[in-house]
């Protein structure tokens, strides 16, 4: 049995939903029936939806408490690999502020009450009790991981778990949605009036799916590969006004799904139109 199995065996005991976690400290991808979720996926814990996929599938929302479906043939390919472990805070009740700088731990020591902390490579996870919805980016390094969201586990940390407190709350109040959707390039369809090809449904939904896949399967240079990616998209796609707010929102979303935050995205998407002169 290897050292995150057990571990994750040990965590699920206590009520906290685990999932693996392969390299890029990201989930593993859905399996080929699953697939950008064409199963219908997962929309919420309470909620699963119609699939009952027994692979870890739907990144978040495969976290478990389930110790045979954690120690199953199926789940062990899958804990040999993995690099990591991951948990849905909001599945046991909790809320992860991560603090992704220094400049953000010194905020956060000034404007929020002391509660569980755990250190992480660039700064600290601070654990509150009780659930919200997750939102990223409130706060220059600041995001928000409690429902439909994982977090990294990192060890038990220090200091006394104390209630989710006003103030956490108060950072997502003015927040609409995780992934921050940015304006939709509007550009004359081609000269002459002629139908732009790109509008053909197929053409353009292969194109996001294939830039999705890029976004999700990289292993290294994520930033890199993120920017190439929107470039590729927005040079394909951008000049026409096929693209629509749900494309670039699935943009989004993958590259925050591989630990991007919403502002480099948002500069990611900004420069590459400017590459382009758009």
């Amino acid at each position: 049995m290897s050292e995150h199995l057990t571990t994750a065996l040990d965590l699920a005991s206590t009520g906290l939903p685990v999932l693996p976690l392969r390299r890029g400290k990201v989930p593993f991808g859905n399996c080929s029936t699953c697939a950008r979720n064409a199963c219908g996926g997962r929309p919420n814990m309470k909620n699963p939806g119609p699939c009952q996929c027994p692979d870890v599938c739907h990144a978040w929302a495969s976290a478990t408490t389930n110790p045979h479906v954690i120690n199953s043939p199926v789940w062990e390919r899958a804990w040999h690999q993995a690099v990591g472990i991951g948990y849905h805070p909001g599945g046991a009740g909790l809320t992860v502020v991560d603090l992704d700088t220094p400049t953000a731990v010194a905020w956060a020591r000034q404007a929020l009450p002391p509660t569980r902390t755990v250190s992480t490579t660039r700064g600290e996870h601070w654990i509150y009790q009780g659930a919200m919805r997750s939102v990223n980016g409130v706060r220059e390094g600041v995001d928000i991981k409690s429902t439909m969201a994982y977090a990294r586990w990192r060890g038990h940390g220090t200091g006394t778990l104390t209630a989710l407190p006003d103030a956490v709350r108060a950072l997502a109040a003015s927040k609409p949605s995780t992934v921050r959707r940015p304006s939709v390039v509007t550009v004359a369809a081609l000269a002459g009036g002629g139908e732009c090809c790109h509008r053909t449904p197929a053409y353009l939904e292969r194109g996001i799916a294939m830039a999705e896949q890029r976004i999700t399967e990289a292993r290294s240079a994520v930033h890199a590969t993120v920017y190439r990616t929107f470039l590729a998209v927005l040079s394909t796609h951008g000049r026409c006004g096929c693209l629509t707010d749900t494309h670039t929102a699935r943009l989004f979303t993958a590259a925050q799904a591989r630990g991007e935050t919403v502002r480099h995205c948002t500069d990611a998407w900004a420069n590459a139109r400017t590459a382009l002169g758009m």
